[in-house]
């Protein structure tokens, strides 16, 4: 099984999807737990979710394998992206839940961290790279769209529950002023979701490290509430709800692709 796929695209515009992949190698899920072969913390349905993005002919890259593998979306040297709080790491060990990932003594080690880096991560990201320099040189600019989502409460991350559009932008280091308040304003314009900026969810890895303005590319995390689009309980993917929510999604990509 390839580690991603690349879906080439013509318009300035890239689309990652790192959560989206539920594949795990016979060697890693033989040593997890029963509840964690089920791969929960999924961004389940996400690359569904943006298919309306060819008609934007965007770029989109999607990854096989799952966030238990590797997390394509954290720094390689695993440096907690938000110091003090609950998170999970590089190749989490523990579930959203709090729950442990793997069986006792068999969480992996870090060579064996370092072999999942050089055979899952690395490759996705030089997808990445390559794609965001080929993009770039034909237009001068591109936006890179991280998507995400995730459920509306997790008390192990998280108290209450979350909003359900939460934009990420690095605290406004990952793009410009004018394309953040661009995609704030069509947000303002709409009562249907609730929504935030750099709250909870500032943007990961990948936002933080890809989004360089002054040079021509701009990084934005969405994390959506998986509620708007799908019944979390059941895991089942709702067409209707999701329509209205893609509608959404489309007018916030055209505005930040907006000059």
């Amino acid at each position: 099984m390839k580690v991603s796929t690349l879906h080439r695209g013509t318009t300035p515009l890239l689309i990652s999807l790192p959560h989206d992949g539920t594949g795990l190698p016979l060697g890693v899920s033989a040593r997890m737990t029963e509840t964690a072969r089920k791969v929960p913390d999924t961004d389940w349905f996400v690359s569904r979710l943006y298919e309306f993005a060819r008609k934007l002919d965007a770029s989109i890259l999607v990854p096989s394998y799952s966030r238990y593998v590797v997390d394509l979306n954290r720094p390689p040297d695993d440096l907690s992206l938000y110091p003090g709080q609950n998170t999970t790491g590089l190749c989490p060990t523990v579930q959203f839940t709090g729950e442990p990932v793997y069986l006792p003594g068999q969480a992996p080690s870090t060579d064996e961290v370092a072999e999942r880096v050089d055979a899952f991560w690395r490759p996705y990201h030089q997808s990445l790279q390559a794609e965001l320099e080929r993009l770039h040189a034909a237009h001068g600019r591109v936006l890179l769209w991280e998507g995400h989502s995730i459920k509306s409460r997790v008390p192990f991350l998280f108290d209450g529950r979350l909003p359900d559009i939460n934009l990420g932008t690095a605290s406004g280091a990952s793009c410009h002023v004018a394309t953040q308040e661009r995609v704030e304003k069509a947000l303002a314009a709409q009562s249907q979701y609730s929504w935030v900026s750099n709250g909870r969810f500032k943007g990961g890895y990948i936002t933080r490290h890809y989004g360089r303005p002054g040079d021509g590319v701009e990084a934005i995390q969405l994390e959506l509430a998986q509620c708007n689009y799908m019944d979390e309980e059941h895991g089942s993917y709702e067409p209707q709800k999701a329509g209205q929510v893609q509608a959404l999604l489309e007018t916030l990509l055209r505005q930040a692709l907006a000059s």
